[in-house]
């Protein structure tokens, strides 16, 4: 069933977003060839007036066809005034901007709802998910309490600060390295008190040492109103600069590794349907948002690209040559895919390692 709902979440975004397309292109009385829900070959078809709405076998996304998208596409008369390159700059700017705006909007909705309707789950000091390949594995259980590090007591934020104190010998520590030192718990469990010594591993994606365990949660607290568009306007802001900060992240190895692809985002979807079907509606809110910021990326064959070139002929007076748009069009796609099968590696480095840290 997680597969499925996670499956349905996606697709709802990629409709939402192809729709915000649909419906604005319909509204300048443009022609829209064919709505297709994910990429061909396609599935199922069926033509409803001038259009074809189609479901594709590639769950990658989706796409909206509208007629003259290419200068160079052979027309009949009678559409030839309704083709994409026939409408005025700001036509088209609100047809490729509708589809972001949707996932825009949408995103902020959510996270809204999210902080006033569902609220966050407050910490407990109960450890909770324990990971693979880390040395709590070994030693603790879900439900024991963590009483103390190194004799320091105080809140979850204090014992991770005492524990990550441990350091590695090497210089700059590498992903996997052990402590020089161990870390001397003190764990209450099932009324017993026990002493547990454990050498802290550096994990790379946090820039510091940890022993693997996440904190149970405790239960959820909603928000005012107020306080709930405050926070999510806050957290919009937040993954909007994460985002935005993406293609910068090629040129950092370490970076590079904390990008995700569309097997890592379905994935961590899937498994937080598992653990907390609430916490979704956040996961997806940060999704369409991310959706969003990455189709405006000014590039082709992405929306940013065709929003930029829309806004390149305004300020020139006249059309941009088609082919100086492909040969953009390349290096685009390009960076596209680079992308993609950065996320993808990852993704499976993941899947064959310590999996997605969902909580």
């Amino acid at each position: 069933m997680s597969w499925f709902l996670a499956f349905a979440g996606f697709a709802l975004l990629v409709i939402l977003h192809e729709l915000g397309h649909f419906a604005v292109a319909k509204a300048v009385g443009m022609r829209v060839e064919k709505f297709s829900l994910f990429f061909p070959p396609t599935l199922l078809s069926k033509k409803v007036g001038e259009t074809e709405y189609a479901v594709g076998l590639i769950p990658a996304g989706g796409y909206v066809k509208i007629s003259g998208m290419s200068p160079n596409e052979d027309l009949p008369d009678e559409v030839r005034t309704r083709a994409y390159v026939a409408q005025p700059v700001w036509k088209r700017i609100s047809v490729i901007i509708a589809g972001p705006a949707v996932n825009l909007v949408l995103a902020l909705v959510l996270l809204v709802v999210f902080f006033w309707l569902i609220g966050p789950t407050t910490g407990t000091d109960k450890v909770g998910t324990l990971e693979r390949g880390y040395p709590a594995a070994a030693a603790l259980k879900p439900g024991d309490k963590l009483v103390s590090v190194d004799g320091v007591r105080g809140d979850p934020a204090d014992l991770s600060k005492q524990i990550s104190s441990h350091r590695c010998d090497t210089r700059p520590p590498r992903k996997g390295c052990r402590a020089k030192s161990e870390a001397r718990l003190v764990v209450r469990r099932e009324g017993r008190t026990m002493r547990v010594s454990l050498r802290p591993i550096y994990d790379p994606a946090v820039k510091r040492t940890r022993l693997g365990f996440s904190y149970a949660a405790g239960p959820r607290e909603t928000l005012p109103f107020g306080e709930s568009v405050t926070l999510g306007l806050d957290r919009f802001w937040f993954i909007t600069k994460q985002t935005v900060s993406l293609p910068a992240r090629l040129f950092d190895a370490e970076k590079r590794k904390e990008i995700s692809g569309i097997v890592g985002s379905y994935e961590v979807t899937r498994q937080t349907i598992l653990n907390d079907l609430a916490q979704v509606v956040g996961i997806l809110a940060i999704i369409s948002l991310s959706l969003a910021i990455i189709n405006l990326f000014p590039f082709l064959p992405l929306d940013g690209g065709h929003i930029f070139w829309a806004v390149v002929e305004k300020v020139r007076g006249k059309p941009v040559p088609f082919s100086v748009m492909e040969r953009a069009g390349v290096v685009g796609f390009m960076l596209v895919i680079l992308l993609f099968l950065i996320g993808l590696s990852n993704d499976i480095d993941r899947l064959q390692g310590e999996g997605f840290r969902v909580r």
